[in-house]
């Protein structure tokens, strides 16, 4: 999979440069940013790069543009017209420069840095399959503890945030819908079949929804993060293995991740928000970056198109009712810092070392906008040591894993345990494990409160989560002796996790 080594994800306070209300704002809720595809092929030729073309939103000034797409040797792939987003494909290397001349367009640029083929996810490692062994000890103690589901008894991020008690006052509606913007959902797993909804779900490679039987099912075995997700948030409460934070909601799940190289590129993303949005989805869980950049600069022409059409995108899913969650990040970066260093990008062809602001240079979908930002927390109730952070960018925090917080558990391993694709389990770790803890604590609130807005479900998000303050001593993540993260802050709000770890229980009360 392609961005297991460092997730990365922030949200809170944005600058003026990524409030782009002004191109959706007016949106009427009834309208649909469904996209016109055209019939040609989407198979590129050697050389052809993916674009996204942002312009006015007004009819003439987009069929205007189409014209001058073609014109300028570019071929036009979908165009969601309602946020005035257009996805290209040219083989024309001065077609960024030709198009963003063009009257009306506001910004242009390639999605990536490699041409086409005939995904970035925020995972620490790879996936830990649980053995048959380690499931019969699991299975023995869950039953001794009277648990309903045979491997709870494993589950210590349940217990973190009080959803194993929640499930017992409000397991969730099943008029939520929870999204999993991810590498697909194998929906025939026993314990996400209960909840699957086949139809809020698609795949959006090539930034037009496929919603075939199926489309949405991840490509291979090794696809597993999507699948992982799905569990944490909505694994029914059946007597088979796991549960979720929120078993008794919908869950849903549209494909982005690249078949070529599991990359989740910009006009995937932009098809999977537009999508969920245009077909009632209440929240989406977002555990990835926007590849091909970990951090998009507003002063680069490509980088600002990828802001832009994102942005649009994701404003247009919160416009329609969606809140959208994301994971901060593995980097162990401080997202409120002056500099950064990435050393990752771009991570489709030859990454370059590079010195970024991120106050300037912006992860995405994290730090957009209304997106609500996860960091993550072992079972200690302390920061993970990969985990992103950052005052005024992290939101909350929740239970992602952590290998050097050992719970005491059957299997002493401090990772999150979930369902895999072909009905297996295994653990992993991540800012990925912690975004859609969120989300289920989110699709709980908005089970009990069904008419709150994106908004308002980010508002009682933070005013319900537990803020353990910043450590007293110096943060050593790994035990090395070495300071490894600094935590800014006061006990209400501090960079290490927000307004603080959210709770399940709180949300049903």
């Amino acid at each position: 999979m392609a961005h297991l080594p460092s997730r990365r994800r922030l949200a809170l306070a944005v600058p003026v440069v990524l409030s782009l209300t002004a191109a959706v704002g007016f949106l009427p809720t009834a309208a649909t940013a469904a996209p016109v595809t055209t019939s040609t092929s989407q198979a590129a030729d050697a050389g052809t790069l993916a674009y996204v073309v942002n312009t006015k939103v007004d009819h003439r000034t987009i069929e205007s543009v189409k014209k001058a797409i073609a014109t300028s040797g570019g071929t036009l792939v979908a165009s969601y017209d309602r946020i005035g987003v257009l996805v290209v494909h040219s083989a024309n290397p001065d077609f960024g420069a030709q198009i963003r001349a063009v009257r009306g367009v506001q910004s242009a640029g390639a999605t990536r840095t490699a041409p086409l083929s005939a995904a970035g996810t925020t995972d620490e490692g790879a996936a830990q399959v649980l053995s048959k062994a380690e499931a019969a000890k699991i299975e023995k103690a869950s039953d001794a503890a009277g648990q309903s589901e045979p491997l709870e008894a494993d589950q210590w991020d349940l217990r973190a945030i009080g959803a194993d008690k929640a499930a017992g006052i409000n397991p969730g509606s099943k008029k939520v819908t929870v999204a999993v913007i991810d590498t697909g959902v194998d929906d025939t797993h026993p314990d996400l079949a209960p909840n699957f909804s086949a139809s809020q779900s698609a795949n959006c490679v090539g930034g037009v929804a496929d919603t075939s039987e199926g489309a949405w099912r991840p490509y291979t075995a090794d696809d597993y993060h999507g699948t992982h997700v799905a569990g944490e948030i909505a694994a029914a409460r059946n007597g088979i293995g796991v549960a979720g934070v929120a078993p008794g909601v919908k869950v849903a799940g549209i494909k982005v991740s690249d078949p070529k190289d599991g990359l989740f590129y910009p006009e995937n993303v932009v098809c999977a928000f537009v999508f969920a949005a245009d077909h009632g989805v209440e929240i989406t869980n977002n555990s990835y970056y926007v590849d091909p950049w970990l951090y998009n600069c507003m002063d680069d022409p490509d980088q600002k198109a990828i802001v832009d059409a994102v942005n649009r995108a994701q404003l247009y899913a919160q416009k329609k009712g969606t809140l959208n969650v994301a994971s901060a990040g593995n980097s162990n970066h401080d997202l409120d810092s002056d500099a950064l260093v990435d050393s990752s990008s771009p991570d489709d062809s030859t990454p370059v070392t590079r010195t970024v602001d991120p106050h300037e240079c912006f992860d995405v979908p994290t730090q957009l906008p209304g997106v609500v930002t996860v960091s993550a927390t072992g079972v200690k109730g302390a920061k993970s040591y990969y985990s992103t952070y950052g005052l005024g960018v992290v939101d909350v925090a929740a239970p992602g894993g952590d290998k050097y917080q050992i719970p005491d558990t059957p299997s002493a391993n401090g990772r999150i345990l979930s369902t895999l694709p072909n009905n297996t389990y295994g653990f992993l770790q991540g800012t990925s494990m912690a975004s859609p803890h969120v989300a289920g604590v989110a699709a709980l609130l908005k089970s009990t409160h069904p008419y709150a807005s994106p908004a308002q479900l980010q508002a009682l998000l933070k005013a319900q989560a537990d803020n353990p303050g910043c450590p007293a001593e110096p943060y050593d993540g790994n035990g090395d002796g070495v300071v490894d993260a600094t935590c800014a802050g006061a006990k209400r709000v501090n960079g290490f996790y927000g307004f603080g770890i959210v709770n399940a229980l709180r949300a049903v009360k």
